[in-house]
């Protein structure tokens, strides 16, 4: 496992991302399990180079966990209660050592800079959950994409970061028409009705919610999508950019 050298980041300070995607009336985040022995997940994150801006760091982690570079991206909260601390982390990564040849061994004086205290940047994604390649980190041992109502037990406070990312999402769904980039190129109006109920946890009256949508003037119309019954076909739609 390769040594994360202090003097290349920022120090204290951390970055942890939200990736959610979108399959099957699911809304999903997408978890690395650690490879501790016991509940260890956690959010993907990383650490800000010296050089580089909290954006780019972010964006950066993105595209290293999910293969892709096109995604909706934003920062939502900064997290920074006193009792923030990875040394639980700290301590499974040394019983590591057992073992282990002397010159592979981690060394607690390289990792002392991270049982401090971090200041976290949270950002939420919105990926298109087909195009992603789920991509594992040295300290992984399995990455996947859990049910945002059935999450896995998470270090931290890194629930209550998707907790908060939720609720920014929902706050934000009409105001900046975001939704779309959870679903594929080409979509039908019943298909954005199902994923809004299932970002909100609720129905929408059918008229109501296809008015709503339309009256937005942000989706152009392409022809019908083929079911076998040319009189029933639903329009398909695509995001006007």
């Amino acid at each position: 496992m390769q040594i994360i050298d202090k003097e290349e980041y920022i120090q204290q300070l951390s970055i942890d991302c939200v990736i959610f995607g979108y399959q099957n009336n699911h809304l999903k985040v997408l978890v690395p399990k650690l490879v501790f022995e016991g509940d260890f997940w956690a959010l993907p994150g990383g650490f800000t180079y010296q050089h580089e801006g909290i954006d780019q760091a972010a964006r950066r982690i993105l595209e290293s966990r999910t293969g892709i570079r096109d995604i909706y991206l934003e920062q939502f909260w900064a997290f920074g209660d006193t009792g923030r601390s990875n040394q639980k982390i700290i301590e499974k990564l040394m019983e590591m050592n057992e073992g282990k040849p002397e010159e592979q061994q981690l060394r607690q004086q390289d990792l002392e800079w991270v049982t401090r205290r971090f200041i976290s940047i949270g950002y939420y994604a919105l990926v298109d959950i087909n195009k992603v390649v789920p991509q594992k980190a040295d300290i992984d041992e399995s990455i996947g994409w859990y049910d945002i109502g059935q999450l896995p037990p998470m270090i931290m406070d890194h629930k209550d970061i998707v907790s908060k990312a939720l609720d920014t999402l929902r706050l934000n769904l009409d105001e900046k028409l975001i939704a779309f980039n959870l679903l594929p190129e080409t979509f039908t109006m019943k298909e954005v009705q199902e994923l809004y109920e299932t970002i909100y946890d609720k129905p929408f009256a059918r008229n109501n919610f296809q008015k709503k949508i339309l009256d937005l003037n942000v989706l152009e119309r392409l022809d019908k999508k083929y079911t076998g019954a040319a009189n029933k076909a639903p329009y398909l739609y695509r995001f006007r950019e």
